[in-house]
């Protein structure tokens, strides 16, 4: 038998297709999921972005190839963003690449950066390409416990010392998902003092910058004096602007590392297609309403969440930020744990969440709750919380043999 390929066998099972092949089992036979498992905005894309794409792609030139670190404009808007939003600088030419989604910028950076061997520290519970990203590339995970942003940043400097060789990369995503935390300036001023005293680059994720809660939005690691020495960051219009499928993003900063992945995606690709790199322009350099728009709507869902949650008998902390709420496993179901929780939570209740362990080993003991469903999708799921919570004693007796003994 032919062994599986290198790169696959250091890729484990995608954890989230256990739920996800229940879900789709279920929908087949005519049952109705309350779905917060992924984070899919579900909100439409505001009027005048589509007009804009529509427009452009009439134009018979819009079919060529584009440029795969974005046009020009794009990026002019991209750095305009970052000037407007952060106070940071930017030359569009030779700090700004365009990506098609966050996700395949954090991707192709790390094949730009990666030696075979060097070690990444990652935060632990994190968004699955933070760690993996690195591993296709060929590098080593030194996973640091982030049920916090302190415990994270002093489990920091524990893994420097005791790594061999030392630690190249350092990842830091704020506000996280999917513990929805948020962080301040001070932490980034001491996460690049502390990246700088031992020789390391560091990768911001910054997805969610534009959804958070209170008056105080969250800031960029750039803005930190001297950050664009050895710090790129990673955004992306697809929460931002609901534009999720569209695949725009953007990887800033550093000059040295942006090079290395511009030149990583000539080799890969052209760029998204043209209309669309219009469109993300016209976004960025276009009325901003629509951004308060979609944050009240993602806050009006998180309040509805927690308390209808709560008189359900799931008490769930209020998220800051972000589109998720990072639930602690009820009590009834602790012992269970989150991967079997949530395949019965969608068999016996018809909802569907992300079990915290395909964040990590730290994940576990928590799910994560998409707020992607409307406020009448939230309180009908709470209803059925309930009576899953009411009924745990009889629907555990049923699985006894699967919950794990300690």
């Amino acid at each position: 038998m032919t062994p599986e390929f290198h790169r696959i066998r250091r890729l484990p099972p995608y954890v989230f297709e256990q739920v996800n092949r229940i879900k789709a089992r279920l929908r087949s036979e005519g049952v109705d999921i309350i779905d917060f498992g992924m984070g899919n905005p579900d909100m439409p894309t505001p009027k005048h972005i589509v007009d804009k794409l529509i427009e452009t792609a009439r134009d018979p030139k819009s079919g060529r190839y584009s440029a795969s670190k974005g046009i020009p404009g794009l990026r002019r808007a991209m750095a305009a963003y970052y000037d407007r939003r952060f106070g940071v600088k930017l030359n569009p030419d030779t700090e700004v690449i365009a990506t098609m989604g966050s996700k395949e910028g954090f991707a192709n950076l790390a094949q730009a950066l990666t030696a075979p061997g060097d070690v990444i520290i990652c935060p632990n519970p994190a968004y699955p390409i933070h760690a993996y990203g690195f591993i296709m590339a060929g590098g080593v995970i030194r996973h640091v416990p982030a049920l916090s942003p302190e415990e994270y940043l002093a489990g920091v400097s524990r893994a420097v010392r005791n790594s061999a060789p030392p630690p190249s990369v350092l990842i830091v995503s704020y506000p996280s998902n999917p513990q929805a935390q948020w962080v301040d300036l001070e932490f980034y001023k001491d996460a690049v003092a502390l990246a700088k005293k031992h020789d390391m680059l560091v990768l911001s994720d910054i997805a969610y910058s534009e959804i958070y809660f209170d008056d105080n939005p969250p800031p960029s690691i750039l803005q930190v004096e001297g950050a664009k020495d050895i710090a790129v960051e990673v955004n992306s219009l697809s929460k931002t602007y609901a534009m999720a499928g569209w695949r725009v993003g953007m990887v800033v900063g550093n000059e040295r590392m942006c090079s290395a992945l511009a030149r990583v995606k000539s080799y890969l690709d052209y760029g998204a297609f043209t209309p669309i790199q219009v469109a993300a322009t016209a976004a960025l350099n276009g009325p901003q309403d629509c951004i308060d728009e979609i944050r009240a709507t993602y806050k009006s869902r998180r309040d509805t969440l927690v308390s209808a949650m709560a008189r359900a008998g799931w008490d769930i902390p209020s998220p800051p930020a972000s589109m998720f709420a990072w639930a602690p496993l009820p009590e009834q179901y602790r012992e269970a744990g989150s991967m079997l929780f949530s395949k019965l939570l969608i068999e016996e209740a018809g909802v569907a969440v992300s079990p915290g362990v395909a964040f990590g080993e730290h994940g576990e003991g928590y799910v994560r709750i998409g707020l992607v469903e409307n406020e009448h999708r939230i309180r009908q799921a709470a209803r059925s919380v309930k009576k899953f919570l009411d009924q745990s004693g009889q629907i555990l007796s049923k699985v006894r043999d699967q919950i794990p003994v300690e």
